[in-house]
């Protein structure tokens, strides 16, 4: 268990922030620590696993490599299946689920595909605990079993996680098409807001919804590790050990940032639906933050800046059907279609009232710095699931629509 290859999957556009933080975690580079389409390769101890899922923010899962081959029909799936070990993994007193993912497979069916995966490990125990077999368990498995089809090749993994990483454990409140919080911290993450040691600059999110990016942001300057509060698949599987997860976690628990009393927040979020703020403050309760992050009521286009000090904006804005949600000035103008009319209000709102300031916006609105009439310093190619999108630097001069962009 000292020599396994995992993979860590990821939104697209995220890798290489994933790279840095597997890196910053495992102490892992070189050929050890390799950057693929999609995701990360590390070649790490079963520990390392295990911390990889207590403490990893921008990976949606931690799976590990059982196998890698060659294949050309459904027969060679079975027979790859077939010489994987899994009875050391888990017993077949376990449900399991087996998904497959392809690119470019010749295949015609992958749930065929995954059937023929799903009989050969259920025969493999069979022959190997007289008779007795895995059941199948769609929603709920104790184990996952994902295979990934290319061309010609068959990668057959096991899945450490269980639920997705997104689920910290702590957002039970949320509304209309919530942010994941993987990708809430790859915002930040691009950011650079949490880099070096210097002080943290004040966090401000005037479109925070159930707070998402403002609790991400809370926990990084907190070092609270983002799988405190839930489970994970491996605690079920044969090679745990659970005195060397309490000391993992204990750890962890001990590395966490307490902040003084009558310490002022540094970072906070409004919105213009207060049921929404009601969300995010009781979010922020849960997730062991709610002392740092100051919450209120208050249009987008209104808002005046949370803290004297210039620091940095970081929000995901309604667009499209939810504009409208964006703030009551919004309301009462004439709102174009793809939401322009807010969003050259926001921005006229920002250059007179936020100097100094520097506003990260993603949204999957390739045309938004034409819209603010503002010149972006930088934009990052970012994934919201299937939905292309960018991170717009936007670095507020005051009474200039148009910034120098940097040099990246």
């Amino acid at each position: 268990m000292n020599q396994l290859q995992l993979f860590l999957p990821c939104a697209a556009g995220v890798e290489d922030y994933l790279a840095h933080e597997v890196h910053t975690l495992t102490g892992l580079m070189g050929e050890d620590l390799l950057t693929r389409r999609g995701g990360v390769m590390a070649r790490a101890s079963w520990r390392d696993a295990m911390r990889l899922n207590l403490h990893c923010r921008l990976a949606q899962r931690v799976l590990v490599q059982l196998s890698y081959t060659d294949y050309r029909n459904e027969q060679d799936l079975y027979r790859a299946a077939s010489e994987v070990a899994w009875e050391i993994w888990f017993t077949p007193k376990q449900s399991i689920k087996v998904e497959v993912t392809a690119q470019h497979s010749p295949l015609t069916s992958l749930n065929f595909a995954a059937l023929k995966i799903k009989d050969a490990v259920c025969d493999r125990f069979r022959d190997k605990a007289h008779g007795v077999r895995p059941d199948v368990n769609t929603q709920w498995p104790d184990v996952r079993i994902y295979a990934h089809l290319t061309t010609d090749t068959c990668s057959l993994y096991i899945d450490t996680s269980g639920e997705p990483l997104f689920k910290r454990g702590w957002r039970e409140d949320k509304g209309e098409a919530p942010l994941k919080e993987t990708l809430a911290a790859a915002m930040i993450a691009a950011s650079g807001w949490a880099d070096g040691d210097a002080d943290l600059l004040p966090l401000y999110d005037p479109c925070c919804g159930s707070g998402t990016i403002a609790i991400e942001a809370a926990q990084i300057a907190c070092n609270i590790a983002p799988g405190m509060l839930r489970s994970f698949a491996f605690e079920k599987y044969l090679p745990f050990q659970a005195h060397v997860w309490n000391a993992i976690k204990k750890e962890a628990a001990d590395a966490q940032v307490v902040r003084a009393a009558g310490q002022k927040p540094i970072i906070f979020g409004s919105d213009v639906a207060f049921r929404m703020v009601d969300f995010a403050q009781r979010n922020a309760q849960r997730a062991g933050v709610a002392d740092v992050i100051e919450f209120r009521g208050g249009d987008a286009l209104q808002r005046m800046p949370p803290t004297d000090v210039p620091g940095v904006m970081l929000l995901n804005p309604p667009y499209g059907e939810r504009i409208e949600v964006a703030g009551v000035a919004g309301r009462e103008q004439a709102i174009t279609e793809d939401g322009g009319e807010f969003f050259s209000q926001l921005a006229t709102h920002w250059k007179k009232n936020y100097p100094n300031w520097t506003a990260w916006v993603l949204t999957p609105d390739l045309k938004l710095p034409g819209k603010m009439r503002l010149k972006e310093s930088r934009r990052v190619p970012m994934w919201n699931g299937p939905i292309e999108c960018r991170l717009f630097r936007f670095d507020m001069v005051k009474g200039s629509a148009r910034v120098k962009p940097e040099k990246t």
